[in-house]
């Protein structure tokens, strides 16, 4: 019984919001399955993390054997690793520029629809601020009739004008916390990958100069 209630009040609000009211639902439900889409990719991208496998390809660089890295990450799903794949395959070509590109595409595809989230946060109020504008304008036609109809109609006006606002700015506020949040969590990716490609780098050119460093003796033992 109360759920029947519930649910015919709740349509008879949002007819009464006006006609702005549908664009505002629909910015509602893409707001909702942009954030379901987003979360079930990150979910997706954790599960796919492997430290073990990061692990191995580090300890691979430091032992020198770039192969042994590069066959450890072409069989991974992890981010982190896909980078520094992709870097050890055109590192004799640029390995730092190589990285960044990876990188940024990684970044992109955690990025993807949180532009549209940003402007179902900017749009719904406003939004929800026209369907109240609309609405006092049309309940100010009744002023200059009756005086105690036009009062009621006005105030009556005025009160279903404000629906729109109500649930633009709803609308606003429930896409803007998971917005905040998977955009920490693309900053996090971010700096990770970045973190990632600065290790290669380093763990490469401290091999180089260790080979350096090894050629340099033997240089100076043979010319004893």
């Amino acid at each position: 019984m109360t759920t029947p209630v519930l649910a015919n009040l709740l349509v008879d609000t949002f007819v009464r919001g006006g006609i702005i009211m549908w664009p505002l639902l629909a910015l509602s439900l893409l707001s909702i399955g942009i954030v379901i889409e987003r979360l079930i990719w990150f979910l997706a991208a954790r599960k796919a993390r492997s430290p073990k496998t990061l692990s191995q390809v580090y300890a691979a660089l430091t032992r020198g054997d770039k192969e042994e890295a590069l066959r450890y990450a072409q069989s991974s799903a992890d981010p982190r690793v896909r980078v520094i794949g992709y870097g050890l395959e055109h590192a004799e070509i640029d390995l730092e520029i190589a990285t960044e590109i990876r990188a940024e595409e990684e970044v992109k595809l955690g990025r993807r629809f949180l532009g549209a989230l940003d402007t179902i946060v900017t749009l719904a109020p406003l939004l929800g601020l026209l369907g109240t504008v609309v609405g006092i304008m049309h309940s100010f036609q009744f002023v200059g009739g009756d005086q105690e109809l036009a009062v009621t109609k006005v105030s009556g006006g005025i009160g279903e004008a404000l629906i729109a606002t109500a649930f633009g700015l709803g609308v606003a506020i429930f896409t803007l916390i998971p917005f905040n949040y998977l955009s920490h969590r693309v900053e996090e990716l971010e700096v990770e990958l970045e973190t990632v490609g600065k290790n290669v780098r380093l763990l490469l050119q401290k091999l180089q100069n260790s080979q350096q460093s090894g050629a340099d003796a033997y240089a100076e033992t043979a010319s004893r």
